[in-house]
């Protein structure tokens, strides 16, 4: 009789301990929702991302990126608010001075309001390495539902090895074609609130466009495509006389416009004119 007193004693103790440790650490099974397996940046650009042929893909591999929600509504509209004002002074124009872009306005910022650095930063943290030279003025290009960028190839000589997007307002496809064979092609969609980057290769051996509205399509399905806002960072070329000649003119315009009444739009306005000169 004791002894089965004894078991029953030690069968409730056990119970008691069992049902405090599930209270206490509860089997994701039954009380927690299950986890979502994040696509690592490498499967989510692959599905952003498609080509003539896997040997072309190949040749892009490292050198293409394109991630998705990089930021979010919030972020967005900080961007769109600091932005707008000075947009809205412009008029679009439907001839570009080399004859690459048709109905757009654009400017170029270089001090940014608190909401909107580390979302820059986060931008130079993902697109180029620690400690690279980048282009002070961060360009933004704003296209009209109507306007398009026509496919043109980068300078080697004025422009960096990098160029890091974010695309506001709209999705839209940026279609990449060799050089050596326009029958190869890389078509990048980059949706509303995404990040592109472009490397290398992918910018100096393939034209690269933003495609019309009635010319958006992505693997085969219509991509709509309304006004659209890129917010573009470029990081400087490798020639050290090209980057210390700009960094040195960028210096004296701050010093010179610093001692005037000249506007911060003025400033970006003179930047971005220096740019143009130069490249």
């Amino acid at each position: 009789m004791e002894r089965a007193t004894d078991a029953m004693r030690l069968l409730i103790v056990g119970c008691r301990r069992l049902r405090r440790n599930m209270l206490l650490n509860p089997p994701s099974s039954v009380n927690a929702a299950p986890k979502r397996t994040k696509l690592s940046s490498t499967m989510a650009s692959r599905r952003l991302v498609c080509g003539s042929s896997p040997e072309v893909l190949e040749r892009v591999r490292g050198h293409v990126e394109v991630r998705e929600d990089f930021i979010s509504e919030e972020e967005e509209r900080a961007l769109l608010q600091e932005l707008e004002p000075g947009l809205r002074k412009k008029r679009y124009e439907f001839d570009h001075w080399d004859d690459a872009i048709h109905g757009y306005r654009e400017t170029e910022r270089l001090e940014w309001g608190v909401a909107c650095r580390p979302i820059l930063a986060r931008v130079r943290g993902a697109a180029f390495r620690e400690g690279s030279a980048l282009l002070g003025p961060v360009h933004v290009l704003d296209l009209d539902k109507a306007g398009y960028i026509k496919a043109h190839l980068d300078s080697v000589k004025f422009c960096g090895s990098t160029i890091a997007g974010l695309s506001l307002l709209s999705d839209s496809v940026m279609r990449l074609v060799s050089e050596d064979n326009t029958k190869d092609w890389v078509d990048l969609l980059l949706p509303r609130r995404s990040l592109y980057i472009l490397r290398d290769h992918a910018r100096f051996k393939f034209t690269h466009e933003v495609l019309k509205d009635q010319e958006s399509f992505f693997a085969g399905g219509r991509i709509p495509r309304h006004r659209r806002i890129s917010v573009i960072c470029r990081n400087l070329p490798l020639s050290a006389e090209y980057q210390l000649m700009l960094c040195s003119r960028e210096s004296r315009l701050r010093r010179k416009f610093a001692l005037t009444s000249f506007s911060q739009h003025s400033l970006s306005t003179m930047c971005c004119l220096l740019k143009h000169h130069l490249c």
